[in-house]
């Protein structure tokens, strides 16, 4: 069985899929598998993932019928993960080579449930920016309220510690809610302050469209966090005004 299982949904990404993919089959680290679920492309990922499958069968691919959203799809590769270990990367990021033995290795020495890295910013073409995000050395869930400050591709949870915990079936800050999720059940996550990942930049993403995200924060906080407005009100306005800062 692999120790690690990397989650990546997959949706019209062929653009970038393979550099992904590529990213990881340079790891270091080479005892994992990687869980591509496809959520109806149209653009050539799902035949790109099979290429990839056939040659490396550490590289497993799931097609969904019906377009589902980010949410669902990690889900399934979470319940069909058969490593102890969840490793979070979306079909444009990338991993540099020794990320998850670094991570793996810190991981187990700090005994977290959930960890996660500094990361290094792309733009769009692949180019290194030299902008490091380098968050802190742990993170409570009081602090996460305030700011999301974990990197979805930088994540390692065990689920020998906390089990197989899923993403809340909402469109958008799924991932948010699931470090939130994981952190008010299990305690802090420890953070390794080294950039082992590149997050790509691309005009017009989800993470790029400000209004969205308010809109999105609001209904994590109320509908999944059950918080009350004046809490709800209090931690988007503390996120709102962490990303002014941070930029």
């Amino acid at each position: 069985m692999p120790k690690v299982t990397i989650v990546t949904p997959v949706y019209n990404s062929a653009e970038f899929l393979g550099e992904t993919i590529e990213s990881v089959l340079g790891q270091s680290f080479s005892d994992w598998e990687m869980v591509a679920v496809d959520d109806c492309s149209s653009d050539g990922s799902v035949e790109l993932v099979k290429r990839y499958s056939e040659k490396d069968s550490r590289v497993r691919l799931i097609q969904l019928e019906r377009n589902s959203g980010a949410a669902v799809a990690r889900n399934i590769a979470i319940e069909e993960a058969k490593g102890r270990y969840i490793a979070f990367l979306d079909s444009d990021d990338l991993w540099l080579p020794k990320k998850l033995e670094r991570h793996i290795s810190f991981i187990e020495e700090a005994d977290a449930a959930l960890s996660y890295t500094a990361y290094e910013r792309i733009t769009e073409a692949g180019e290194r920016t030299g902008v490091v995000v380098t968050p802190p050395e742990s993170l409570a869930y009081d602090d996460l309220l305030k700011s999301n400050r974990i990197g979805c591709l930088t994540v390692v949870y065990d689920t020998q510690k906390i089990g197989k915990v899923t993403m809340p079936l909402i469109r958008k800050r799924q991932d948010y809610g699931l470090w939130l999720k994981i952190l008010r059940d299990s305690g802090p996550a420890i953070g390794l302050c080294e950039a082992l990942s590149l997050y790509r930049e691309r005009d017009g993403s989800i993470s790029s469209n400000k209004v969205e995200m308010v809109k999105y924060h609001w209904s994590l906080f109320r509908d999944i966090e059950g918080l009350s407005r004046v809490k709800s009100a209090y931690y988007l306005l503390c996120n709102i005004w962490n990303k002014v800062l941070r930029g």
